[in-house]
Order: C-alpha cells, then structure tokens, then sequence
C-alpha cells in the first residue's frame, strides 16, 4: 500500500505548527509563512500544501491532532485501563495536544460554526469521535456504533467549549465538566443495555407466544 504523497508528508508536518502560528497570525497564509519559517519549509512549498480558505486550514489541523492523539495513545496503552478512564484520557490528551493553540481553536470553532461550513464541521465532529472510540476499543457494528460517537461527539464539544474559557490552575474547571459528562455518557451507556436486554426478554416472549399460542 502506498504511503502518503510527498506533498501530504509536507502538510502533516506544517499542520500542528500552523495552527499555533494561527493564534497570532489567524488561519491565513501568514500562519503557513511562519510555520514554513520555524521549520525552514520552502514557503512556495507550503502554501501549496496548506489549503487556501481558513475551514480547510482548520480541518487540516484538526486531521493532524487526531493523528498525534492515534500516536500518543495507541489501542494497547489504552488496554488496560477501564472504559470511562480511556475515554477522559484520549478527551484529555486532545485538548492538550491543542494547548498551545487554544485561541486558534477558538477562532476555528467560529469558522466552522459559519453556515457554509456547518457540513464539515460536522464531519469533523464524526471523524474526531469515530477514532477516540476506536482508539477506546470499540468495534461495535450496530445502532451502538452510532449512538456512541454521537453521544461523545456531543461531550467532546462541549468540554472543549468549557475549555476555551476556562482559567483555572490547570484546567481544573474543565477537567470537572469532562468527569461529569462522561458519567452522564455512562449511565446512558448503562440504560442502553438495560433497554436492550429488556428488549430482548419481550421480543423472546412474543416468539414464544407465537410458537405456543395460550389455549
């Protein structure tokens, strides 16, 4: 299987350092003429890796977090560990990965939030979520697939608003938020199986009903 392009090579590396020049610069050239310069990249070069419009700027960043997130917390180290705690690490470590660049992301939250973009932020949200609970160990295939990467998409959004204005000593304020909405994640986790098995007992009954009617 072939590997990434040369030119996608070049853009994984300007990536993550864009988005910290873009706290300064803005999601613009600018920010790809200071990453280029940092990381003595042709600046021709760069800007023909980067997208043009700030979205795609943004989605490029965003791509690139989530495969720091894949190397920093691969499926083993994660292995161990129980499924509330895996899934607040990986939350966790994103926002550090961002750290940095927090008031980039918050001006790249507002880009996305623009009406023309709605449709990819939304594919961010998806892509984002679907690795976190892949990374978690997740493989279901069912409505459950779905329901998960909602549901966590939704926390993750969240928290990560919390965490554009929080000012605690260490984002205490938001490490709080995040263990409170992941236990709301977990007692929907816990419903859901409640559910289905209750389901499962009353569709057993029907079929049995049906074999043996009452006499």
């Amino acid at each position: 299987m072939d590997g990434p392009s040369p030119l996608e090579q070049l853009r994984r590396r300007l990536a993550l350092s864009v988005g910290d020049h873009a706290v300064f610069d803005g999601w613009t050239e600018a920010a790809v003429d200071s990453a280029a310069a940092q990381l003595e990249i042709d600046r021709a070069q760069a800007r023909l890796a980067m997208p043009k419009r700030p979205a795609g700027m943004v989605d490029v960043y965003i791509e690139c977090v989530d495969r720091e997130l894949e190397q920093r917390l691969p499926p083993e180290r994660l292995a161990a560990l129980k499924i509330r705690e895996r899934i607040r690490i990986l939350v966790w470590t994103r926002l550090e990965i961002m750290g940095p660049a927090r008031e980039a992301v918050r001006r790249a939250t507002a880009i996305l939030a623009m009406p023309q973009n709605l449709p990819l932020a939304a594919r961010i949200a998806w892509r984002s979520a679907d690795l976190m609970w892949r990374l978690a160990g997740d493989t279901s295939t069912d409505f459950n697939h779905y329901t998960k990467r909602m549901t966590l998409g939704a926390v993750y959004a969240s928290t990560l608003l919390a965490w554009l204005d929080d000012t605690s000593d260490g984002w205490m304020d938001t490490a709080a938020f995040l263990d409170r909405r992941i236990d709301n994640v977990m007692q929907f986790e816990k419903w859901k199986a409640q559910w289905r098995r209750q389901e499962h007992v009353s569709i057993s009954r029907f079929l049995g009903r049906l074999r043996y009617p009452p006499r």
